[in-house]
This record gives structure tokens, C-alpha cells and sequence, in this order.
């Protein structure tokens, strides 16, 4: 059997596009390797406002709204940001993932779970995915094929398309919270060297603890665990800890003739926060467009599906660059650069107003980093982390 459309994964991304696909009349097939959702998703379920208003994310799977954070430097030290209404929503990721699925079924798709795509080939008839489904092998054919298949799967190698560029492992677990309202964030070289950690509240008395690390992010999740259980914070563990790899840059290329590559597999992913859901879904609508043009016209050259990459660079490119470069300055960063930037950020309410700034999004982080790297009053310590960051 021949499919018009080919799509490997179905996260939340991989699904929008599939749905966009068949509700365009193409025959669509979801390759899955997972037979049901069993709750190992690392995800921590934040969506901001922007994303919620313009995807149909259900109301139904929205835990609870967030409108403020707690910031927590290595020594304790406390900065809260707070705006009014709410800025983001927490989400049960396995049920968003399943409601998407349902409205891509509902435009036609077929969803063949079980089935873990092994290789991945494209030639002049069409792309084939060897899949492996009940110890027996199946092979699937497509006239073209999607990759939303999430971190390192090894078929963008197989394509030739190369591996995201840089990367982290985050670690998370639920556990049981004593009087947490707010989302709280953990910084220091003792907690998550070179990145952060994090405490979600998800529903009464409910939470998700996690943190990203280059090394040992287990090690590293039990130690804030056992810290904020001594506080009194955290009560119990719920689940044992669930680990995922994030990339922090876009792959090589997220194209060729007959395929494109959506979301973490792109690399389409925040390098602030590792947060990849609103823009995979952004990228999926381009890939959707440049799909049904492919389709329609029967050209799938690589100039064809050139074009989605130019298209998802031209909305997301600067704002991954400016976040990696962001990245890269502030893993450099000892402990006292952190506190410093604490102690001034406080002394002269910067957080405040950047929050106050027309400009101030959830989702978009480039114009609030431009603004804070180019502080006067932090230009100091900029200029120190360039430094450090030059001479390695």
C-alpha cells in the first residue's frame, strides 16, 4: 500500500502534522513505536499563553494556569516575576499527545502503534520505513515522509541529514508537594551545573521536579530531591525518574528530496529552556504547506522541500541563535556571576522591567535577552562571560 504521507512519531507535532495533512484529503500513516501512553514522557507540560491561544490545545488536558515564578540563586537568594493573568498553562502531556492523536483520526489518519521505525530510504518512487511490529518486520511506503520522531532517533542520520549539534539530558520526576502554588526555578553549579532545575506544580499537592544536565543528571535530580525533602517541600516520590535527551541546536539540514523533520527531531527547540512543543507546532504548519505543494504538484525535489527550511529559519532562526549564544554565556558562569546578577537585578528591579516591556513573551525570548546581555548595569558581567567564553 502506497501513502501519500509518511509520518514517523506521534507527539504532539508529529500528530498536528499528520491532521493538517489528511484534512487536506492525503492519505496519512502515523508510525508509533509506542502501543499506548504510559506516562515515561520527560516533558514537563509548560505551554505558554501564545501557544494555547493559537492551537487547539483542549481545555481538558490543562492542570492549572501559572502567572508567576520563583527564581532561586546557588545561596538562596529569591527573585519572583509575576504578570497579571495567566502567562502559561501546565498540561497532562500524555493526554494532550492522545487528544491530538484523536483529532488526527478524526481527519482520516491511521495511527499504526507498535510499530518502531528501524531505517528510513528515499529513492525516485518514494520514501520506505522498515518497521518492526510483534517480532515480525513490516515495511511502509510513502510518497513522502515526515520525521517527528523526537531526540536522536538515528533516521536523520540515515538521511543524511546529520545530528543535532549540541544537546542535553533532562531528568524528572512526580512527586507528592507540601504548599506549592508556584512554579520554582533552582540555579547553581550544586543543583544543575550550567542550567536549572525545576519544582511544577500540577494539581493539589501535586508536582513535577526535574533538571537538565550535561552529566549525571540522575545524580543530580536525587540530590535536589533529597534537599527539598529535608525542607519539607517535597514529600514523597511518585514515579521513578524518567530521563530524555533535548537538542540545543537544529540540525545540519532538516530537508531532502521527499523529507522534511519536525520539531525535536529538527532541533526546533528553546535553547533558553529546552521547551520544544510551540515551536514544532509552528514548524509543522510549514511543513504541512510545503507537503500539500509537493503533493499537489507531484514535485518533490529537494528545491521543493528546500523551501520549508528557508521558511522555518526565516520565523525561528535568530531567536535559536540568540538563545544559544545566551546559552553558552550563562553555562560559563560560576556561582558568584549568578549571585551578582541576583544582587543587581534586585537592588535595581531589572526584572521588573523587562517584565514590564511591551516585548515580554513567554514564548520569544530574544528581544529579553538582547535587552539583559546589553544592560548597562550588567554590561560588567557580560564582559567577564565573554571573556571566559573567548578564551575556551
Amino acid at each position: 500500500m502506497m501513502y501519500d504521507v509518511l509520518v514517523i512519531g506521534a507527539g504532539p507535532v508529529g500528530s498536528y502534522t499528520a491532521e493538517l495533512l489528511a484534512s487536506s484529503g492525503y492519505r496519512v500513516a502515523v508510525v508509533e513505536q509506542r502501543d499506548k501512553r504510559d506516562g515515561r514522557s520527560c516533558c514537563t507540560g509548560i505551554l505558554g499563553r501564545e501557544c494555547v491561544e493559537l492551537f487547539p490545545v483542549p481545555p481538558d488536558v490543562i492542570l492549572r494556569t501559572a502567572s508567576s515564578a520563583v527564581f532561586f540563586s546557588p545561596s538562596g537568594k529569591r527573585i519572583r516575576v509575576c504578570k497579571e493573568g495567566p502567562q502559561a498553562y501546565i498540561v497532562n502531556r500524555e493526554a494532550l499527545d492522545t487528544a491530538w492523536a484523536g483529532r488526527a483520526r478524526e481527519q482520516g489518519a491511521e495511527f499504526l502503534l507498535g510499530y518502531r521505525a528501524l531505517a528510513a530510504r528515499v529513492t525516485r518512487e518514494g520514501a520506505t520505513v522498515a518497521c518492526e511490529h510483534d517480532r515480525t518486520r513490516a515495511e511502509l511506503r510513502g510518497r513522502a515522509l515526515v520525521v517527528a520522531s523526537g531526540f536522536a532517533s538515528g533516521l536523520t542520520r540515515q538521511l543524511g541529514l546529520g545530528d543535532p549539534g549540541d544537546f542535553v539530558i533532562g531528568a524528572q520526576l512526580d512527586v507528592d508537594v507540601q504548599d506549592t502554588e508556584e512554579v520554582e526555578i533552582y540555579l547553581g553549579q550544586e543543583v544543575a551545573p550550567g542550567f536549572f532545575a525545576w519544582l511544577v506544580p500540577t494539581m493539589p499537592g501535586r508536582g513535577r521536579l526535574g533538571l537538565l544536565s550535561r552529566h549525571h543528571p540522575g545524580t543530580y535530580l536525587v540530590k535536589l530531591y533529597n534537599r527539598l525533602r529535608a525542607q519539607g517541600k517535597v514529600l514523597s516520590a511518585i514515579t521513578p525518574p524518567r530521563f530524555g535527551g533535548i537538542p540545543l541546536r537544529p540540525l545540519p539540514k532538516t530537508y531532502a528530496s521527499r523529507v522534511v523533520v519536525v520539531g525535536n527531531a529538527a532541533g526546533q527547540v528553546k535553547p533558553t529552556t529546552g521547551g520544544g512543543v510551540y515551536y514544532g507546532l509552528l514548524c509543522a504548519q510549514l511543513a504541512a504547506e510545503v507537503l500539500h505543494q509537493a503533493l499537489a504538484s507531484d514535485d518533490f525535489s529537494e528545491e521543493r522541500f528546500a523551501q520549508y527550511e528557508r521558511n522555518w529559519k526565516r520565523k525561528l532562526y535568530r531567536e535559536l541563535q540568540i538563545g544559544y549564544y545566551a546559552r553558552r554565556l550563562y553555562e560559563r558562569a560560576g556561582d558568584s556571576h549568578i549571585e551578582r546578577v541576583f544582587d543587581i537585578m534586585i537592588r535595581n528591579g531589572i526584572h521588573e522591567a523587562l517584565l514590564r516591556a511591551d516585548d515580554f513573551s513567554f514564548d520569544w525570548h530574544g528581544g529579553l535577552l538582547l535587552k539583559a546581555l546589553t544592560s548597562h548595569l550588567l554590561g560588567g558581567i557580560i564582559r567577564a562571560l565573554k571573556s571566559r567564553l573567548t578564551a575556551r
